[in-house]
């Protein structure tokens, strides 16, 4: 019956819009950037609460870092089955599912008492259902809800999943300051209730569910197709895309932008400023100007996306980013130095990401395309992975993390030369139009 009332309600929310002549695209945009922005919040929140867990378990850096790799590792490896499952369940199904794994995860682990649980729940339950509403959530719905200002959407998209992680940083530390990590993760779990009961209300899976047809195109619903293949269309995606170079540039590349991101920043930059005798709320607070930096670099950056070769935008996305991480350790951790820190890497946060679903799109083509760059997105987080346990790893034996980050920082100009190694495609970047 609730089920019933909550597409009567999508239903009237459409009408509503389109008397305002705004298409309903926009109410299912809207939803799903507050859905991957709470998801982003609680892949996140494990970097502020790596400091309370050794101090209230003993655990070291590494050990910790190495149920964070899982969780990364299991975020990355499920967005292409979570496209397979998107396309045939649709999106709404399998967000609501990935909410209730993760709010039960984080609800389990108040409890835990051992590094065990820690893997299971953090990496394990959060790796799925964090996964699940990865970036290949954001290209789904860009995808099927829009023609024109596609580029723009999937920027904003983006950059919500960046943002959430930075962004409700600040607040995550505060928190467990004065409270402890258990509030903290009370509250993530608040949000993702939130999220779930805006899915519930406003979700749809394809504007043909209202009648409607995408943003910017003209054809009557009746018209159209809609695929469904099941999680064996994610292999079969795999064994066709592997066979060619561009994927494993792609690949590579994307590989290096988890390391130098999620694995890096997102997860050690708070005890790093430790390290240096700056608390968590001062270090979540640096993240937070990042988040707002980010945002505006990811929406240019489908923005110009839709306009300039890709290639060249990478280009200079790594290479601007492998210099501010090599800038960082020169910093002194000061005020000024952080802040002009927090603002070059945060402008290039993600930046990558459209014009890597561009290119994606236009080498494998727009039906294949979400499926190819969830196994792209694989290698982003498996390269997160590696980074999040391999600079855990450097401060303990090291007592350091400085090797990590000068490493970080190299991988990043290795991947602007590498990016240029891809010829220009037979047809250009808008193959994939923001306009159609």
């Amino acid at each position: 019956m609730a089920m019933h009332s909550t597409l009567r309600l999508s239903d009237a929310v459409a009408a509503g819009l389109a008397r305002r002549g705004i298409h309903y695209g926009w109410a299912v945009a809207a939803t799903t950037f507050l859905t991957m922005l709470v998801t982003a919040g609680a892949v996140g929140a494990p970097g502020v609460l790596i400091l309370p867990l050794q101090r209230e378990f003993g655990w070291d850096t590494a050990t910790i870092g190495s149920a964070l790799a899982v969780r990364l590792v299991l975020f990355g490896l499920m967005g292409p089955f979570a496209a397979a499952l998107m396309n045939r369940y649709g999106p709404r199904r399998i967000v609501l599912l990935a909410l209730a794994l993760i709010a039960s995860g984080l609800l389990a682990s108040l409890g835990m008492t051992e590094v065990w649980q820690l893997v299971l729940l953090w990496g394990v339950v959060v790796g799925i259902g964090t996964g699940l509403t990865a970036l290949v959530l954001g290209a789904t719905v860009a995808t099927r809800w829009f023609s024109h200002r596609r580029g723009l959407v999937v920027g904003l998209l983006t950059a919500s999943s960046a943002t959430g992680q930075l962004v409700v940083l600040p607040l995550l530390a505060a928190l467990t300051e004065a409270l402890g990590w258990r509030a903290a993760l009370l509250v993530i779990c608040g949000l993702l209730l939130t999220a779930a009961l805006a899915v519930l209300a406003l979700m749809r899976d394809r504007p043909e569910d209202l009648g409607l047809v995408p943003y910017g195109e003209t054809a009557p619903a009746s018209a159209r197709s809609v695929p469904g293949p099941s999680a064996g269309g994610a292999i079969a995606a795999l064994r066709e895309a592997a066979g060619t170079r561009v994927f494993w540039v792609l690949f590579a590349t994307f590989f290096i932008c988890g390391a130098s991101t999620n694995g890096l920043i997102q997860t050690h930059f708070i005890p790093l400023c430790a390290d240096y005798g700056i608390g968590p709320v001062q270090g979540a607070s640096v993240l937070a100007m990042m988040g707002v930096f980010d945002f505006v670099g990811t929406v240019a950056s489908g923005w110009l996306s839709d306009r300039y070769d890709n290639r060249w935008l990478l280009f200079w996305y790594y290479g601007l980013r492998g210099l501010s991480l090599m800038f960082l350790p020169f910093s002194d951790f000061s005020f000024v130095g952080l802040s002009l820190f927090a603002v070059f890497y945060g402008l290039d946060w993600i930046a990558t990401v459209p014009p890597t679903v561009r290119l994606t799109a236009a080498r494998f083509g727009r039906e294949r395309a979400n499926l190819v760059f969830g196994w792209v997105f694989a290698g982003h987080q498996l390269g997160a992975a590696a980074i999040a346990y391999g600079a855990g790893l450097s401060r303990t034996a090291l007592s350091s993390y400085l090797p990590a980050f000068f490493a970080a920082g190299a991988l990043c100009l290795a991947a602007a030369l590498l990016i240029l190694s891809l010829g220009r495609p037979a047809a250009k970047p808008a193959a994939v139009p923001a306009r159609a």
